[in-house]
C-alpha cells in the first residue's frame, strides 16, 4: 500500500477556513449556555412565569331578577275612534279642520249646504199655522153650541114653569085640558131641543180636541225638519284629534257616508297577541310596563283593560287589550309599543353558573363553593365561600344566601382553585371601583 501524505495546512485566505471559524464558534456559544444552572434559568424568567398563579376573570356582585320577561310587541291607538258621518244627503260646504287638529267636543267642524232642509221646515210651519186656524174656527164653533144650550136651557125651564101651571089651573077648572096640553107639548119640544144642543157640545169638542192633535202632529214635523236642518252642522262628539279627511268639499254626501275619523287620545290602548300558554298568568286589571320606540327614555304604566274570551283556532293566540292614561296626549297613533306583562319579583344577586363549584354528580345541589378575590395586582388571593343557590335560567343562577352585592368573585377560571390561592386578574376583570351602586 502506498504511505499517505502528511496533510497540508489550509491557507487562512482559503473559504474553507472562514467556514470552519464560523462552526467553531457557534459551539462554543452552545457549549457556554448549557453551562447555567436551573437556579439561574429560573432567576432569568420572568416573575409571573415563576409564580405560576392562574388567570381568573374576577367580575362584580349585582342583584337581577331571573323571572321570564313575558315582552310582546302591539301599535298604539287611540282609546276609541269615532266616525263623524253625514245624517242626511247634501252637498259639503267647507271643513273647518285638518288631520292632526286638535278638536273639542262639541266644536264645529264643517257645514252641508242646508237649502233643501230649511225649504221643509218652512213647509212644516205653514202647515202648522192652517192647522191652528182650524183649532180657531171649531172653537168659535164649540162657542156657539154653548150659548145654543143655555138658550135651550133656559126655553125648556120656562116651558116646564108653564107647564107645571097650566096643569094647577087645570085641576081648578080655570083653563081647558087642551091648554094645558099644548104647555105640556111645548116643554117637551124644549127638552128635546136641549139634548140636541148637549150632543152638539159634545161633538163640537171633539172636533176641537182632533184639531188641536192635529196641530201638535204638526209641530212634530216641524221639530223634525229642524232637526234635519241642524245635522247640516258637523259637530265634534268627543275631544281628541282628526285622523282622516274622508272627503273634501264640494263632494255630495249621501246620508250614512263618511265625513272625517276622529281620535279620542286621553287614553291610548295597545292591542297585543298572547300565547295561550301564558294567559293563565295574565288578569284583567293587572299591571304591565309599557315602553315605546318613539320615547325611549321613558317607561309608561298601563293595564290590562280586555282579553278576548275567544283565542286564534290556528295560531293559538288571544287577543289581549292595553290601556294607559296619555294626559299630555303625546302618544299618538300607530307607534310601536313593547308590552311587558312580569310581575314585580324579589331582586337577588345573580351569578354565572360556571363560578358555582359544585360536589361531582350534583350539579343540581342548592348549595356550592364560591371564590371572592381579596388583594390587588401580585397580592390577589382568592377565599373559598358556601353559598345556597337558587332558580337558574339561561346559564345564571340566583345566590340566596353567601354573596352581597358589589363583592368580587371569581366567574371563570375557578376549577383547579382551593381556597387561598394566589391568582393573576385577566385584562377581562372588573374593577369594583368601576362598578360601585
Amino acid at each position: 500500500m502506498p504511505i499517505a501524505q502528511s496533510a497540508k495546512p489550509i491557507p487562512k485566505d482559503n473559504p474553507v477556513w472562514s467556514q470552519l471559524f464560523i462552526a467553531g464558534l457557534l459551539l462554543m456559544l452552545s457549549s457556554g449556555c448549557s453551562g447555567f444552572s436551573k437556579a439561574e434559568a429560573e432567576s432569568k424568567r420572568p416573575s409571573g412565569a415563576q409564580q405560576g398563579n392562574p388567570n381568573v376573570d374576577v367580575a362584580i356582585a349585582r342583584t337581577d331578577s331571573l323571572q321570564k320577561q313575558l315582552e310582546y310587541t302591539g301599535t298604539t291607538q287611540p282609546v276609541r275612534e269615532v266616525s263623524v258621518r253625514a245624517q242626511i244627503e247634501g252637498r259639503l260646504l267647507d271643513l273647518n279642520v285638518d288631520v292632526g287638529d286638535q278638536v273639542q267636543q262639541g266644536q264645529v267642524l264643517g257645514r252641508l249646504d242646508d237649502a233643501i232642509p230649511l225649504a221643509a221646515v218652512s213647509k212644516a210651519e205653514a202647515d202648522v199655522a192652517a192647522q191652528q186656524s182650524e183649532v180657531a174656527q171649531a172653537e168659535a164653533e164649540l162657542g156657539n153650541i154653548r150659548t145654543q144650550i143655555e138658550r135651550a136651557r133656559l126655553e125648556l125651564q120656562q116651558a116646564r114653569s108653564d107647564a107645571a101651571r097650566t096643569q094647577q089651573l087645570l085641576r081648578e077648572g080655570a083653563i081647558s085640558a087642551q091648554q094645558a096640553e099644548t104647555d105640556r107639548t111645548a116643554a117637551r119640544t124644549a127638552e128635546q131641543a136641549f139634548r140636541s144642543a148637549q150632543a152638539q157640545i159634545r161633538t163640537q169638542q171633539q172636533a176641537v180636541t182632533a184639531a188641536q192633535k192635529r196641530v201638535t202632529s204638526q209641530q212634530a214635523i216641524v221639530n223634525q225638519e229642524t232637526e234635519r236642518r241642524s245635522y247640516t252642522v258637523l259637530n265634534s262628539p268627543v275631544t281628541g284629534s282628526v285622523l282622516q279627511r274622508v272627503t273634501e268639499p264640494g263632494n255630495l254626501a249621501q246620508a250614512g257616508s263618511e265625513i272625517l275619523k276622529l281620535g279620542d287620545f286621553s287614553r291610548a290602548k295597545i292591542a297585543v297577541q298572547v300565547s295561550e300558554l301564558e294567559l293563565g298568568t295574565i288578569r284583567v286589571g293587572q299591571p304591565v310596563q309599557v315602553r315605546l320606540d318613539a320615547f325611549p327614555k321613558q317607561q309608561f304604566q298601563g293595564q290590562v283593560s280586555r282579553i278576548s274570551p275567544a283565542a286564534d283556532p290556528t295560531a293559538r293566540l288571544v287577543p289581549i287589550e292595553v290601556t294607559l292614561s296619555n294626559p299630555e296626549r303625546k302618544i299618538r297613533s300607530g307607534l310601536l309599543a313593547r308590552v311587558n306583562f312580569a310581575r314585580s319579583a324579589t331582586q337577588r344577586v345573580v351569578v354565572p353558573e360556571a363560578a358555582i363549584q359544585t360536589p361531582k354528580g350534583q350539579d343540581n345541589s342548592n348549595t356550592g363553593t364560591l371564590f371572592t378575590v381579596n388583594g390587588k395586582g401580585d397580592q390577589a388571593k382568592v377565599v373559598a365561600r358556601s353559598v345556597k343557590l337558587g332558580q337558574r335560567s339561561d346559564g345564571k343562577v340566583e345566590i340566596l344566601s353567601g354573596l352581597q352585592p358589589g363583592e368580587s368573585f371569581v366567574a371563570r377560571g375557578n376549577r383547579n382553585l382551593k381556597d387561598g390561592d394566589s391568582v393573576r386578574l385577566s385584562f377581562l376583570s372588573e374593577k369594583p371601583q368601576q362598578s360601585a351602586q
